[in-house]
């Protein structure tokens, strides 16, 4: 099996498409290992795996947490690690948390989110030989309107000079959310690193999804995810079935008895 690397990624641009999911488990990154370029251990755990109402709620050690179970049991993918809300605000505490993420973790690369903003930040960790994954568009950690970008002129120069600031930053590929599909196509057209979609068209160079939203196990579908299966009835239905055999003494059977 042939580790995936950053070369790797690079080389997709404009020729096959990137394939991203997240994981933050070992049972979830052992499955998405087998087919993905790409496995985020995205601070979107917060809100699927803790119940948070934000992604600001993040720690840098639960990053690590997972971030650490995910790379150990990720053999193939290259695993990227979000760099939570306010570890990244200026170089020096940016490059501190940057470093204990990875020492932690052995992952591949961070992500970053921000453009133009945090293009210096981007640049003096990338000097430094830390792999970033830039983030544009519609900002979790920041955000307080979460609507589709770019429907206006302002928002379509501003989102596409960040993607550009990004790049020349020395990103190596850039995660482009929620933004109407010709800006998508035209910061794909425009830079020269790869760009992972997420509510931003088939003109990405890739595409990325919460795992969570497009097996069905969680209660978030916003338009741009496509549920490719309902978990979340399957385990409900597979939770009657246990609790009945158990009220009707068919559970545990001789089969599931030692003797």
């Amino acid at each position: 099996m042939r580790k995936i690397t950053i070369k790797k990624i690079l080389s997709q641009k404009n020729k096959s498409p990137i394939t991203c999911l997240t994981a933050y488990t070992k049972n979830i990154a052992k499955i998405v290992d087998k087919y993905c370029d790409i496995i985020l251990v995205g601070d979107s755990l917060g809100m699927v795996l803790y119940g948070m109402k934000s992604t600001r709620e993040v720690k840098i050690e639960q990053m690590i947490l997972h971030g650490k179970t995910v790379k150990e049991f990720s053999k193939r993918s290259l695993v990227v690690v979000d760099m939570p809300y306010k570890t990244y605000i200026s170089k020096r505490i940016a490059y501190k948390n940057a470093r204990k993420i990875i020492r932690h973790t052995k992952c591949d690369a961070l992500k970053l989110e921000g453009g133009k903003n945090i293009a210096e930040i981007i640049k003096f960790l990338v000097k430094k030989g830390i792999p970033i994954v830039g983030h544009i568009g519609l900002l979790p950690q920041t955000s307080s309107n979460f609507k589709l970008q770019g429907k206006n002129s302002n928002q379509r120069k501003k989102i596409l000079n960040d993607a550009i600031e990004v790049s020349r930053a020395g990103a190596f590929a850039i995660v482009v959310e929620c933004v109407v599909e010709n800006l998508a196509k035209e910061i794909t057209e425009t830079i020269k690193i790869p760009t992972i979609g997420i509510g931003a068209s088939r003109y990405c160079d890739g595409q990325i999804l919460v795992l969570d939203d497009m097996i069905g196990l969680s209660d978030f579908f916003p338009k741009f995810v496509k549920k490719y299966s309902n978990l979340k009835r399957n385990i409900e239905l597979s939770v009657k079935r246990y609790v009945k055999d158990v009220k009707l003494r068919k559970f545990p059977f001789n089969k599931n008895i030692y003797k």
